[in-house]
């Protein structure tokens, strides 16, 4: 990339940058003692570290509709994995976009109607064309449905009738051409640059220049199942997991070096992914580690810089934020307690086994089943690893 700044206008520009299972402990100010992440440390370092943040649902189609159109699933619309964004839903690109903003979206969408019966992962469910009317009104979009490509992607949208795929690393290639299209903007811009790193496969390639995270070598939680083919499986995965967070942080620090200072910039993800802890893996569930994410903010208005924020602050919180901010106004969270919930089961390997719903607050998690019974109950101060079930 180039290191030529992109211009600011009257109104704020805002990039937001969300990942795919990047979980809130695996970061420098996650507290994670293996992973490098030295970009997204200094992105906090001169903005805010909300240490508290959660994704309302721990799972890709339904977090991401809450986060796009600032209501929980299902009433915006996803229940199931498989169910589309509704067309006609308003999202966040459509709030700015009646204030004056170019609105764009880049990477994965996974919005999308797909094919119950057809493979998640691979070249035919990332060259799947998503049209225009389901692409959350934003007036630029280029990306895919999904796909688990983390090398070589297929792109498509609307400078891109067909898929065409380019090569490199996914990260890079979406930052690298999303920064290209703000660098071309005259006005003010809110862009979504939307990845799937550090979501499997965990062995996919990275680019060279990282760190090797060797298996035997990474610490490992204490509340990870002490059995032994369980904590060979996390060893391999994470070693994996950790050189596509580092890669992803790499890309980010290329993407904010084109950024003006006073550019707002949100980096989070989706959810975060279990990687043994409890004996599980993926998402899902309702544990920390699958519905803590990192959420690091840098020029927000009134959200003093090097600071950390102990708020209940949700994804869902996202478009009320920004709206806030392309105001010049501060957002404060307006609740103690922020929503979890998992309304319907993902029928995939690993993933969360029942309905549940629930809150978390900075000191306590309260989960119930689907016939409202008490299911877990944390004290999060005493007990943060969530090895003492209070019910």
């Amino acid at each position: 990339m180039t290191s030529d700044p992109i211009v600011s206008t009257s109104r704020p520009n805002i990039l937001w940058v969300v990942t795919t299972q990047w979980r809130g402990q695996a970061w420098g100010g996650g507290g994670d003692p293996n992973v490098r992440t030295p970009h997204l440390d200094a992105l906090a370092a001169a903005g805010v570290n909300c240490r508290q943040a959660t994704t309302p649902h721990p799972f890709g189609p339904l977090a991401r509709a809450a986060l796009l159109t600032g209501v929980l699933s299902p009433e915006n619309g996803v229940r199931d994995y498989f169910d589309p964004l509704p067309i006609g839903a308003r999202t966040i690109a459509h709030d700015l976009a009646d204030v004056g903003y170019r609105t764009a979206f880049w990477g994965k969408w996974h919005l999308a109607k797909r094919d119950r019966e057809a493979a998640l992962v691979g070249e035919v469910h990332a060259r799947m064309i998503v049209a225009a009317e389901s692409r959350g009104g934003f007036q630029f979009w280029e990306g895919f449905e999904s796909g688990f490509l983390l090398n070589d992607p297929w792109l498509h949208g609307s400078d891109l009738a067909r898929p065409v795929q380019f090569a490199g690393y996914q990260s890079d290639v979406l930052g690298e051409r999303a920064a290209r299209w703000m660098a071309g903007q005259t006005g003010p811009w809110f862009t979504m640059v939307s990845l799937e790193s550090p979501h499997p496969p965990y062995l996919a390639p990275v680019p060279p220049g990282g760190q090797c995270y060797r298996a035997e070598d990474l610490v490992l939680a204490e509340n990870v199942s002490s059995d032994e083919a369980v904590r060979q499986r996390v060893r391999s995965e994470l070693a994996g997991y950790y050189a596509h967070i580092e890669a992803t942080d790499r890309a980010l620090g290329q993407l904010v070096a084109r950024m003006e200072a006073n550019t707002i910039i949100v980096v989070t993800s989706v959810h975060g992914d279990m990687h043994g802890a409890h004996g599980k893996f993926r998402k899902g569930w309702p544990f920390e580690e699958s519905v803590r994410v990192p959420f690091v903010v840098r020029s927000a208005p009134g959200w003093s810089a090097g600071t950390t924020n102990d708020a209940a602050v949700s994804l869902v919180d996202l478009p009320a934020m920004t709206r806030a901010w392309s105001r010049g106004e501060a957002w404060t969270c307006p609740r103690a307690q922020a929503p979890l919930s998992m309304p319907s089961v993902v029928a995939l390997a690993d993933q969360g086994d029942r309905v549940w719903s629930g809150w978390r607050s900075a000191t306590r998690k309260e989960i119930f089943g689907a016939d409202g019974q008490p299911w877990l109950s944390f004290d999060l101060e005493a007990d943060p690893l969530e090895r003492n079930n209070l019910v």
